[in-house]
């Protein structure tokens, strides 16, 4: 897939077919509308483009009105849904900076500047509560007109349901809220996970006899929090069990090296010794979240973090140790 911040570069498809959103964990109703684009794009001749913005239009408006309380929780980093939306086979994606000049552009304006002239849109597809354009005035019924008058057709695709519930980035969060990780895995059709290139820290972590792989996750809020029994991707050649922190340490002093940033530290149960002590800086990973020990601690000094820290290991080989029980007595 090829990856353009903005549309004003000599790589872009003079034409295409286009569908536009957040795609915010690139969830089963955001895949199925991807299949019916790539469908509808080979049937036409044109490459398959997702439009999509970044930051987030909430978060504009939120930092905008300086109530960061507004700003939605983020599923996923901008590298992880670009990955999605690869996987799910789009030709194409335009991310678009939102600011002042696009969040002012009125919706006629958006389809001749953006649509027509920036991407050639030849077909645009669009969820069932797609509106665009200053204050949101734009909808499904005017995008459909414009595109009659300007030589583009316009579809709407309804809710995509799983189970009885509409898929959403919204019901994504709230399940992802809760901890409900076989839920979040029915609404996103694969474990949720967070990737990255493995970065230095303190060091702490190996002070305490704990040494971890942080990723930063490059939103100020995450959708998910806390303590996990995870599977790690990417240092061997199978998942490597493990338990991670998703989030700010509050037990750290904030004027460490990643003070107030959220990372992924993650520590490997199994540690694989072809690595090395060092193997895995700079390495990108994936860590598969697959069940919430506990919220985010703040411990009474480092004796006191570290005998935590021992528990929610333990805690994690305990999950572990079920769930090959379990896998075990299901195949018999």
């Amino acid at each position: 897939m090829q990856i353009f911040r903005g549309f004003h570069h000599p790589g872009i498809a003079p034409a295409c077919a286009l569908t536009i959103g957040n795609f915010d964990g690139v969830h089963r109703g955001h895949q199925a509308m991807l299949a019916l684009l790539n469908s509808e794009a080979r049937h036409r001749g044109v490459p398959s483009c997702v439009l999509t913005f970044e930051p987030h239009p909430r978060d504009y408006f939120a930092a905008l009105a300086r109530k960061p309380e507004l700003a939605p929780a983020r599923i996923a980093t901008l590298r992880d849904k670009l990955t999605e939306l690869a996987r799910c086979g789009a030709d194409q994606c335009v991310v678009l900076p939102f600011d002042a000049r696009l969040s002012s552009q009125t919706p006629e304006a958006f389809v001749d500047h953006v649509l027509v002239r920036g991407l050639g849109a030849k077909y645009v597809l669009v969820g069932d509560d797609f509106r665009f354009g200053a204050r949101r005035a734009g909808d499904y019924a005017m995008l459909d007109a414009a595109g009659a008058a300007k030589g583009f057709d316009v579809a709407r695709m309804n809710s995509y349901e799983v189970h009885g519930v509409r898929v959403s980035s919204s019901e994504v969060r709230a399940a992802l809220a809760r901890a409900d990780m076989d839920g979040v895995a029915a609404l996103l059709g694969r474990p949720y996970s967070i990737s990255g290139h493995v970065v230095h820290g303190r060091k702490l972590g190996r002070e305490l006899g704990f040494k971890t792989l942080n990723l930063r996750f490059s939103h100020w809020k995450p959708a998910a929090s806390g303590i996990f029994a995870v599977e790690v991707h990417g240092l061997a050649e199978g998942p490597l069990p493990g338990v991670a922190n998703l989030g700010i340490r509050p037990s750290i002093d904030p004027a460490d090296v990643n003070g107030g940033r959220v990372l992924l530290e993650t520590y490997c149960l199994e540690w694989p010794a072809s690595l090395g002590p060092e193997g895995g800086y700079g390495k990108i990973i994936r860590v598969e979240l697959l069940h919430k020990l506990h919220d985010e601690l703040k411990y009474d000094g480092l004796a006191a973090l570290q005998a935590g820290i021992a528990r929610d290991i333990a805690d994690a080989r305990a999950y572990f140790a079920s769930t090959r029980r379990q896998t075990t007595r299901d195949r018999i």
